[in-house]
């Protein structure tokens, strides 16, 4: 599936502006995701930090949980802006993987000049997906006889 470059452009500015919106007063480092899902629609995120720390939430993670909260279930492609062009953390590559591992991931600076642009599937090799569950409940009816 290609995305229009337009639309790619737009995802980065979304992101670009949601980052602002941070709330990151602990690590200072602000991020912005923008996330394109397959009804077109464009659902932002931002990471929210708190006092203790492992209660935060990822901008990229937020903008999945915001389209899913809306009825969105299958993204095209997601927009990352960070001062210095960060890619997503482990936690949210395999969150993103749940809804499509092939989906296109554009990292960009606090500038929104693009650094980076490829499938999630290269930053997540061999990601566990919904597939893998499958597979282990065929695995056991095969072993059971049913």
């Amino acid at each position: 599936m290609t995305v229009p470059s337009e639309t790619l452009q737009l995802l980065i500015e979304k992101a670009k502006t949601v980052r602002q919106r941070a709330y990151a007063p602990y690590s200072h480092y602000l991020v912005g995701a923008a996330l394109l899902g397959d009804n077109g629609e464009i659902y932002t995120g931002c990471n929210v930090e708190n006092a203790a720390y492992p209660v935060g939430i990822c901008a990229e993670r937020s903008a999945v949980v915001k389209a899913v909260s809306e009825g969105c279930l299958s993204f095209q492609a997601v927009a990352v802006v960070t001062e210095n062009g960060g890619t997503p953390c482990g936690e949210c590559r395999q969150v993103l993987n749940e809804f499509n591992p092939d989906m296109l991931v554009l990292i960009a600076n606090a500038d929104g000049t693009l650094l980076m642009q490829k499938p999630l599937h290269e930053l997540l090799p061999e990601g566990f997906g919904p597939a893998n569950l499958n597979k282990i409940r065929v695995n056991a009816s095969e072993r059971d006889g049913s």
